[in-house]
């Protein structure tokens, strides 16, 4: 009797997959945190929670409007031309490095839970046939 108060326990058991989901989310987390933190990369890098372009160099330091004379102030507007192009490639390449980065961890993070789905339908399946082979006894 007590066997089949077991089965039964088991049984309902099986449906409840909180703990499951939480040990998946815990386990994705930490992957992607050692993904970005420790292994190296074609896109950006994470350091101490910030995230930042790895391959775009320094960003494009903003001018400063010289406005003493029309020749500052000219001198001025040409460097401000040379910042923008800087900063329109060095934004370009940081969108591109973080879309890199969103892509990686999502495409990690999929793959993760699919396999960590798998395994949890395979170990639901084994205790299904356990449990049927116990009562057909």
């Amino acid at each position: 009797m007590m066997m089949n108060k077991l089965l039964i326990d088991f049984g309902d058991q099986r449906g409840v997959r909180a703990p499951e989901t939480n040990l998946m989310q815990q386990s994705v987390f930490i992957f992607i945190f050692l993904l970005l933190a420790h292994a190296p990369s074609n896109a950006g890098s994470l350091v101490n929670g910030a995230w930042s372009p790895s391959g775009c160099g320094e960003k494009p330091e903003a001018p400063i409007v010289d406005s003493a004379s029309a020749d500052t102030f000219n001198r001025s507007v040409d460097a401000i031309n040379v910042w923008q192009d800087r900063a329109v490639k060095y934004l370009s390449c940081l969108v591109k490095e973080a879309n890199a980065d969103s892509k990686l961890i999502t495409d990690t993070a999929n793959d993760i839970q699919a396999k960590f789905q798998e395994e949890i339908d395979r170990v639901v399946t084994e205790a299904d046939n356990a449990k049927a082979e116990l009562e057909d006894r």
